[in-house]
């Protein structure tokens, strides 16, 4: 593992440095901003310092002049599942490569034809051997191919070092006290046992792991005010989890930060209480707020608040193990067309995991979402947000800590929960 770091005006001129020099396969590992102090403030502007990060054997395939085999690369690594007839086909892609190949080569020879005899056929000796070295190099990553896909069929795996065992079985302890299921474990210590290094020291190990980790997080999916289209957010999710509360803090967020013109609607009319707390948030806010009913209602709603960037539209909480309570959600969703809606499934993060997937998985028959998780005051572990994340394949989005709107609230970090699953400070 090649750890550096890059400094650039903006984090995106950053990252590209990194990128110009290890690669398209470097992972950002850390983002941090250099904001000078005292008199350097008048000198110096601020910068963006980014870590990154690239696996020592991609960086060196990178570097050697050969042909593009990115997709045979991919394979073998097991980044792409093998074609049904993965030897014909790589048979196939190096035929191609040989025929381009070829294609040059007589290119060349045409252009030496005009030649005295003895230069000609020096630059005709010197083509047929890159093509002869060609074809041996071609052969022999197809041969390697072929090795490392029998090796798989077989579960023939890298022998490990016992010092890089009792690293993993460190990591593994780790992320299993802050509640990462061993399912997933498994699958991103798996995923990164070839790439160690028998001499690999316990930080390399570590930087492996993290590294997939905020690869496994993800970017976060947030509320876009761009995306003119996704104008109507919904958010659902069981009762007691804090969806009104969310609610606020988000509204606060767009309209003060971002100047939106927000625009809040309740169908929770089961609880007096939430339509009250809702109510007290928008006066406090100055937007309106509207409360409906049923989905015909919903419906009528909407026309008056077309004028709004965003419309935040909160639900009952609802069991997931009722279906008729289920169907009343799906009604209410289908007043507004796929194209022009978002849906947040909207979880506590002290919720016991068992009930998480129950709960995701419930909500999944009914529509597609992002996730948001609350109450993480309340855990010391949050293994169950990347559980959840693994399982469903959802986007993670924001998370919740407190009561106070809008500061306790902000987008999923991905290097801090990395950090935090694996022991370091969050």
């Amino acid at each position: 593992m090649i750890i550096k770091k890059y400094i650039g005006k903006t984090e995106e001129a950053a990252a590209e440095l990194a990128r110009q020099e290890l690669g398209r396969d470097a992972v950002i590992m850390n983002v941090k901003k250099n904001i000078p102090k005292g008199l350097a403030k008048f000198f110096r502007k601020e910068s963006v310092e980014v870590t990154a990060a690239v696996d020592e054997l991609v960086l060196e395939e990178s570097a050697k002049d050969v042909p593009d085999f990115a997709k045979l690369q991919e394979a073998m690594r097991g980044d792409v599942a093998p074609a049904p007839d993965s030897k014909a086909a790589k048979a196939e892609a190096a035929k191609r490569v040989l025929a381009e190949k070829n294609q040059v080569i007589l290119e060349e020879k045409e252009s030496v034809r005009e030649k005295p005899k003895e230069e000609t056929e020096a630059q005709t000796n010197a083509i047929e051997q890159k093509l002869s070295d060609l074809q041996k190099l071609l052969e022999k990553q197809v041969q390697a191919a072929e090795t490392a896909e029998k090796e798989k069929k077989s579960g023939k795996k890298k022998k490990i070092s016992d010092k890089n065992k009792a690293y993993l079985r460190l990591i593994r302890s780790q992320m299993k006290n802050n509640e990462v299921d061993e399912i997933y474990i498994e699958q991103i210590l798996e995923e990164i046992e070839d790439s160690i290094k028998n001499d690999a020291s316990l930080d390399n190990v570590l930087s492996g792991v993290y590294q997939k980790i905020v690869l496994k997080i993800g970017r976060p999916h947030l509320i876009d005010l761009h995306a003119k289209k996704k104008k109507y957010i919904f958010f659902i999710g069981p009762t007691g989890v804090g969806k009104t509360t969310t609610i606020a803090k988000l509204a606060s967020m767009l309209k003060l930060s971002s100047k939106a013109k927000v625009a809040l609607v309740t169908s929770d009319t089961y609880r007096i209480a939430a339509v009250e707390q809702l109510k007290t948030y928008a006066n406090i806010l100055g937007v309106p707020l509207s409360v409906v009913y049923s989905a015909g209602e919903m419906t009528e709603a909407f026309e008056e608040l077309k004028k709004y960037d965003l419309v935040l539209i909160d639900t009952a909480g609802r069991s997931h193990n009722n279906k008729e309570q289920k169907e009343d959600i799906h009604g209410l969703l289908e007043t507004v067309p796929e194209e022009e809606r978002e849906v947040f499934l909207v979880m506590s993060a002290t919720t016991k995991y068992r009930d998480l997937v129950k709960i995701s998985q419930s909500y999944s028959e009914i529509t597609k979402y992002s996730l948001i998780f609350t109450k993480l005051d309340e855990t010391d572990a949050v293994g169950n947000i990347l559980n959840i994340r693994m399982l469903t394949g959802a986007s993670l989005s924001y998370v919740s800590w407190g009561q106070n709107v809008p500061d306790d609230i902000g987008k999923v970090d991905a290097q801090k929960m990395a950090k935090q699953l694996l022991g370091g400070n969050s």
